[in-house]
């Protein structure tokens, strides 16, 4: 096994990452992620394009190019290229790159068949491209395409065709799973083989998730030997996508205690960026990243949290800057509520709490989706109390028509004042955002920012359906919360999330 100094991970979110169907990347978005994945996740190597693929593809590696190159990053940013001469080094050149990760046939089947050349003709190509990219200044990687089926089927092609590249400065021969067929212990044998047979090399391990071993794989790999893992934000990549860069990093430094350099704190922050600019959402049961990974559901957990932190495990929230949740719902039990009215800083009763804890369950026998923000409101409908009713909406009115603003005129109450307010904006619920914010100034609440906004109605549901509105917000203290408004009126139901908003805003302004 390598010394654990030497293991480095490979993101290639905005090369392999944008072979995703539907994804696809502005200049702008592709150079703002790059940004980050450098220097706030501090990923060790990035691979950022493909040579050749169009104008704005080589707008982006240029502008990436000049920027790493001022913050003396240049020589982690590596490019896709093939052997085709003198074109794909030119490419990269004229994009201020100086790094080529050069695309072979790793299987004698893909040279014969879709080359429809021999070993020793691929070879007098490849030797021509890295001949051209060492004399133009480039450092050269290469990618062997498909090594786990050609190592499989015929292991003296994958010999002799390194035996070949052994006297260029190659410093990563990389070994991809293209298709996502390997297991654990085929890595750990076929990886061990090539670092016995080529003991002075550097080899890299590029996983696919097709078996969803990806993950286990790169842990086998280093095992074994390979020196860097390759990864993707959020498993993104073609087909079933490539390993995760967050389970990765954080499996080896748990599973084989290896010092990484990863930022673990910027993980989920560039998951939530990532999700964003390629429009593919994150599952909510996602390792690491997912919105629901660090929720306990059963209130046995709850209870044994509450007794001595007995679910907790190296795998904390606090890592990556994130919070242990309670989930409220039938199977909750009275530690979850309990801990959820510590978060709220709320006392009750035992009999006031029994009470609330048969109404969470049988709303959730209902199927109601309960968020810990909706816990005040549950609580004062079931004690038929006002204590968190501080801000009332008396009277609402929107209107919009076709290329105009919208506009809002509310009506609310507070203390037993009358505030009104009125706004624009491209929308209603817009519009009441703008209305909200004489009054709040007034009360002297900031207004959070909208982080997301969620609409659903029933499956299969009509026009007139109830709908559900689930905003997440982000305060000042960068903490994120949700909460739930449900009414016919899309619209509305927007604005009845975001009034439970701003009264829990009111009781924290009410009791700090």
């Amino acid at each position: 096994m390598p010394s654990p100094t030497t293991i480095k991970l490979l993101d290639t979110t905005l090369r392999d990452g944008e072979q995703t169907q539907g994804v696809s990347y502005y200049p702008e978005e592709k150079v703002s992620l790059g940004k980050i994945l450098l220097q706030k996740l501090n990923v060790d190597r990035l691979e950022i394009a493909s040579a050749r693929v169009s104008d704005g593809e080589k707008q982006a590696v240029r502008q990436l190019s000049d920027w790493a190159s001022s913050q003396n990053l240049l020589d982690r940013i590596e490019i896709l290229g093939f052997v085709d001469g003198k074109l794909s080094v030119d490419w990269i050149r004229e994009s201020g790159a100086r790094v080529i990760n050069l695309l072979c046939k790793g299987s004698e089947k893909h040279c014969h068949m879709q080359l429809g050349k021999t070993l020793q003709q691929h070879l007098q190509d490849i030797s021509a491209t890295l001949d051209y990219a060492i004399a133009q200044g480039l450092m050269c990687n290469i990618y062997l395409e498909d090594w786990s089926n050609g190592f499989r089927d015929n292991q003296d092609y994958v010999f002799a065709l390194i035996d070949a590249l052994q006297s260029y400065p190659i410093q990563h021969f990389m070994l991809p799973d293209t298709l996502g067929i390997m297991t654990p212990e085929e890595v750990s044998r076929d990886i061990r083989a090539m670092c016995q047979r080529f003991p002075k090399l550097n080899f890299d391990f590029h996983p696919h998730n097709d078996y969803g071993l990806a993950t286990a794989n790169a842990l086998a790999a280093v095992k074994a030997g390979a020196r860097s893992i390759h990864c993707t934000i959020n498993c993104l990549g073609e087909r079933a996508g490539n390993a995760s860069l967050a389970e990765v990093a954080v499996v080896l430094k748990d599973k084989l205690h290896i010092p990484l350099q990863i930022n673990e704190a910027e993980l989920n922050a560039t998951a939530k960026l990532v999700e964003n600019f390629s429009g593919k959402r994150i599952a909510a049961n996602t390792p690491i990243v997912g919105a629901d990974v660090f929720t306990q559901t059963a209130g046995i957990h709850a209870d044994g949290d509450q007794k001595g932190n007995l679910y907790v495990t190296e795998l904390t929230p606090e890592r990556f800057h994130r919070e242990r949740r309670y989930a409220l719902g039938k199977l909750s039990g009275k530690a979850s509520v309990l801990k959820n009215l510590e978060a709220l800083n709320i006392d009750l009763s035992p009999d006031d709490l029994s009470r609330v804890l048969n109404r969470i369950v049988q709303l959730g026998d209902m199927k109601e989706v309960i968020t810990p923000e909706d816990l005040p409101f549950i609580i004062a409908d079931t004690l038929e109390s006002q204590q968190f009713n501080y801000l009332e909406l008396l009277n609402c009115s929107i209107t919009s028509g076709l290329d105009i603003d919208s506009v809002a005129s509310i009506k609310l109450g507070y203390q037993n004042q009358i505030l009104k307010s009125a706004g624009s904006g491209n929308g209603g619920f817009d519009a009441f955002i703008e209305a909200l914010k004489t009054p709040l100034k007034q009360i002297g609440i900031a207004l959070p920012a909208l982080v997301d906004f969620e609409i659903h109605i029933p499956p299969g549901g009509k026009t007139n359906a109830l709908t559900e509105c689930v905003i997440h917000w982000s305060n000042e203290q960068r903490q994120t919360f949700k909460t739930r408004g449900v009414h016919a009126n899309q619209v509305y139901a927007g604005i009845n999330a975001t009034l439970k908003m701003l009264n829990i805003l009111c009781h924290q302004h009410m009791n700090h």
